[in-house]
């Protein structure tokens, strides 16, 4: 089919195709050099070589030559770099899906395209069948060492702020009680998979929840150590917390495709209703024992 013999819109929409194709055969090349085990790393190769055949495809269809999308390949580079592999092919596989429902809604006006449709569908089983990575696997740790340690620093320090009001007092209070947290915590990690016999390593998943619940303890004793303000350190703690909460929220519901709406809304409501809880019994605490720290 001639350029010029197709619809203008119709030609849009190939033209994006073509673009996303070999935007996606660099991707799944870089991404190849990041997967551990050979196996993994060839099914990503050969996706990739698919993705070329489907672009020359396209290229026959349009008639000229498309550059790929160097950021996009640079952004999913970076992506599955530091958050996981697992995670950038989370979001290759939606972009997948699309690219599938894409081709077969054109595959009615255009020639050629069943074949495309087809094997975009296959891509992404292939990529679903590839998908293991420790971040997940202990991903049950981390969300435990980061849960406690929002739901409890967040209430902690928001008592500590009315009941001692001395910013150094409130730093310092928050961080024995976030280190001592972090030991605890880990310390019933280790406890727990170790007596319930599961196939996860006991140290490792103690080291996942220990380390998360340390680091986000200390994002959120941040603002005593910068600012002077007591109540203006705790919004910027509970505005620390919500970011917190949203980005592991979106972390997790990509990698896990759980709703993401429903699990941020939880999260956030209990983190900051404790910390509502414990501002307001400290108050009460304050005002009954006359207490002028």
């Amino acid at each position: 089919m001639q350029t010029e013999s197709l619809p203008a819109g119709v030609l849009g929409r190939i033209r994006a195709a073509q673009e996303n194709e070999i935007t996606e055969y660099h991707v799944y090349h870089r991404l190849a050099g990041l997967a551990k085990k050979e196996h993994n790393a060839r099914i990503l190769r050969d996706i990739g070589d698919c993705e070329r055949a489907h672009y020359d495809i396209l290229r026959d269809l349009t008639g000229r030559d498309v550059a790929p999308d160097r950021l996009r390949v640079w952004f999913f580079y970076l992506v599955a770099r530091f958050l996981g592999l697992t995670f950038g092919l989370k979001l290759m596989e939606k972009g997948e899906s699309g690219a599938a429902a894409a081709y077969a809604e054109l595959s009615g006006s255009v020639e050629g395209l069943d074949r495309v449709s087809e094997e975009e569908a296959e891509h992404e089983e292939r990529l679903i069948a590839i998908i293991d990575d420790e971040k997940l696997t202990y991903v049950g740790s981390i969300v435990l060492g980061l849960n406690d340690a929002l739901v409890e620093l967040t209430g902690a320090l928001a008592g500590f702020t009315l009941a001692l009001g001395e910013i150094r007092l409130i730093a310092l209070a928050g961080l024995i009680t976030g280190i001592a947290g972090a030991f605890s915590m880990a310390a019933s990690e280790y406890l727990s998979i170790k007596s319930e016999g599961e196939a996860l390593h006991p140290l490792r998943a103690a080291v996942y929840t220990g380390v998360t619940y340390l680091c986000t303890v200390l994002f959120l004793i941040l603002p005593y150590l910068v600012l002077d303000n007591p109540y203006l350190n705790l919004g910027f703690t509970l505005t620390n917390a919500l970011l917190v909460i949203f980005l592991f929220t979106y972390y997790v519901s990509v990698a896990q495709d759980i709703p993401f709406r429903r699990r941020f809304s939880e999260m956030a409501a209990i983190s900051l209703g404790v910390a509502a809880l414990t501002f307001g019994i400290s108050y009460f605490v304050r005002l009954f024992f006359h207490l002028d720290i």
